[in-house]
């Protein structure tokens, strides 16, 4: 599906059209629609933990959020060999408004969300 980019994805500013596919119930892929060579393994928080934040004001204006939208978010995922070794920003979370096919990048304050890092490895996650 195709989405518009609103504010920055960081470090990829010229971003304004992307699309997400699902590649499994944990990764997808987002490709910038103007330069498919430039893309981004997401991975979907939920399968891995338990993750809420709250929306700033200003993303919830500009994503035109109300307490019905339907949305999702995703996190950027880097990728390592092993697969097991890659790790996850929990910070700066895709949210997606899936009612209006809008999206826009959160930073969230590490101080204000202590048990999300930027960093974390996928193998941390796993049930033992």
């Amino acid at each position: 599906m195709s989405y518009k980019v609103h504010g920055n994805i960081l470090g990829f500013e010229t971003m304004s059209e992307v699309e997400i596919h699902k590649v499994d119930e944990l990764f997808s892929t987002m490709v910038d629609k103007e330069n498919d060579n430039l893309s981004f393994t997401l991975v979907s928080p939920y399968a891995l933990r338990e993750y809420s934040f709250d929306v700033p004001l200003n993303v919830k204006q500009t994503l035109e959020i109300t307490n019905e939208s339907k949305l999702t978010a995703y996190n950027i995922v880097v990728i390592q060999k092993p697969l097991e070794k890659s790790t996850v920003n929990f910070l700066a979370p895709i949210l997606v408004n899936l009612d209006n096919g809008k999206i826009a990048q959160v930073v969230l304050n590490p101080k204000e969300h202590p048990d999300f890092g930027m960093a974390e490895s996928i193998e941390s996650f796993r049930n033992e």
